[in-house]
């Protein structure tokens, strides 16, 4: 049995860093070896402890988490699990940290919360796990610039991505790839509520088509990206005369609401052989069975490699599936879905 992931806490609250050493001290396979209420206390700990993991808070005094985990991921990289209060701003600096290099982020719970912090263990243990060699971010290297309309005629396909842990490094340089005229494209990123909102505007700031949080309704369009937002409902796509998103109430699927197989399942659907499914970094296994899905149904279907992603898991499943048609490092997916989608003559695909 392999030792316990090491955990260092670092909280300017007392009560949260209690809660949050609790919560995964509860866990066999995980062990809180020492806390710290601000950065310099938690830098002294980090050269004394040597953790495997660690989990910061966003807003402390002296020096905030973003500032902190630009020194670590500079000086000292390791992986580094945010915990954010679930504001439009927080949700803004968890997202400036994952594109920093921070593993993945946890949303701090609301009053009376019967469940606080209740994936953060599983999410501690898989960023002990983790091969990836914690250097700066590879979101903020230079990107080619998109294809322009000129270069690239759209065909009459839909884009499906799902992602999750390393979702936001990978979403970008994926969708940075995309040109103004890409085909509609619909994206499951398992994400907190109102984390979503702040990352489809993060995205359509930088990228060249237009990126916005999927409403229940919208019509898929050329040129448009759709995000599912974070929350309590699924996103589909449906109406096979006019495809438009569909945001449905339904249970969680392999724990997540929204679900990247109920997206998956949708569009094996209603689009068929009319689709490109794509599955990118994450825990876990969800999507694995949706993708497959796709590809019983003609669509064409990629899987990010073991090499490139943050967490082989969601791929690594879809692989063994026999749902992932092309495995591909993270640098070409974009530029394949591109070819996969393009019209071969004009006026048809």
């Amino acid at each position: 049995m392999s030792a316990p992931a090491r955990v260092l806490v670092v909280d300017d609250s007392p009560t949260m860093r209690g809660l949050i050493t609790a919560v995964l001290n509860s866990d066999p396979d995980v062990s809180v070896i020492g806390q710290a209420g601000d950065a310099m206390e938690a830098r002294a700990a980090i050269k004394q402890l040597n953790p495997d993991v660690v989990t910061l808070d966003i807003e402390m005094p002296n020096m905030n988490g973003l500032e902190f985990l630009e020194k670590i991921m500079r000086l000292r990289p390791m992986p580094v699990i945010m915990v954010s209060t679930m504001t439009h701003h927080g949700a803004n600096a968890t997202l400036a940290a994952l594109e920093i290099g921070a593993f993945d982020c946890v949303g701090k719970p609301a009053p009376g919360e019967r469940r606080p912090f209740m994936d953060l263990a599983e999410k501690v243990k898989a960023a002990a796990r983790s091969g990836r060699k914690w250097t700066t971010s590879s979101a903020s290297a230079p990107v080619a610039p998109p294809m322009s309309v000129h270069e690239y005629r759209v065909g009459r396909k839909v884009v499906a991505i799902g992602s999750s842990t390393g979702g936001v490094e990978a979403l970008i340089a994926v969708l940075q790839k995309f040109p103004q005229n890409c085909p509609p494209t619909v994206i499951t990123q398992h994400m907190p509520p109102t984390f979503t909102k702040s990352f489809a505007e993060r995205l359509n700031r930088i990228c060249a088509p237009v990126v916005e949080e999927a409403t229940d309704g919208a019509r898929l369009e050329i040129g448009k990206i759709y995000l599912a937002p974070g929350g309590d409902r699924h996103l589909q796509v449906a109406n096979p005369s006019a495809p438009c998103c569909r945001l449905v109430e339904k249970d969680p699927v392999n724990g997540h609401r929204p679900s990247v197989d109920v997206l998956f399942d949708s569009v094996a659907e209603l689009a068929g052989r009319n689709a490109v499914g794509v599955i990118l970094t994450g825990m876990g296994r969800d999507g694995a069975s949706g993708l497959l899905k796709m590809r019983s149904a003609g669509a064409r279907t990629i899987g990010q490699n073991e090499k490139t992603c943050v967490v082989y898991g969601m791929p690594r499943v879809a692989y063994e599936l026999g749902a992932v048609e092309l495995q591909l490092p993270l640098g070409s997916i974009g530029e394949e879905v591109l070819k996969l989608t393009a019209a071969r003559k004009e006026g048809t695909e």
